[in-house]
């Protein structure tokens, strides 16, 4: 199962133009599953990098509009897009200029394999 799914995340890591990386974690930031370009720089997927995110969520849910979804973050070359799906957080870094519109169509296609990821993250 675990390779299908890598390969699966690879095939729309090459789907979308300016994609570098499709990271799935648990809340604390441990990777599950990893596909990634050369061009994502290493710092930005390390696991306090990401765990920031749970950080965020709580702070956002203080401005009294519901519970945070999605993070945004454009930096001058890059994007991250975060997504809450706890107990994980998938992450997607792109290019600045990639469409992010696109990002969020991929999160239908990435429903299956985040069901079967949240299973086996609640057993253990």
């Amino acid at each position: 199962m675990a390779e299908e799914t890598r390969k699966s995340l690879q095939d729309l890591l090459t789907k979308v133009n300016g994609l570098y990386c499709i990271l799935i974690t648990d809340r604390d930031g441990v990777p599950l599953l990893k596909v990634s370009s050369d061009k994502v720089p290493d710092q930005a997927t390390r696991p306090n990098i990401i765990s920031t995110f749970g950080l965020a969520v709580d702070q956002g849910s203080k401005l009294g509009l519901g519970k945070t979804s999605t993070l945004i973050c454009s930096y001058s070359q890059y994007q991250v897009i975060q997504m809450n799906r706890l107990p994980l957080i998938v992450t997607f870094i792109t290019s600045d200029s990639c469409n992010t519109g696109h990002i969020f169509e991929l999160e239908k296609q990435l429903n299956p394999i985040i069901s079967e990821l949240n299973l086996a993250v609640a057993e253990s």
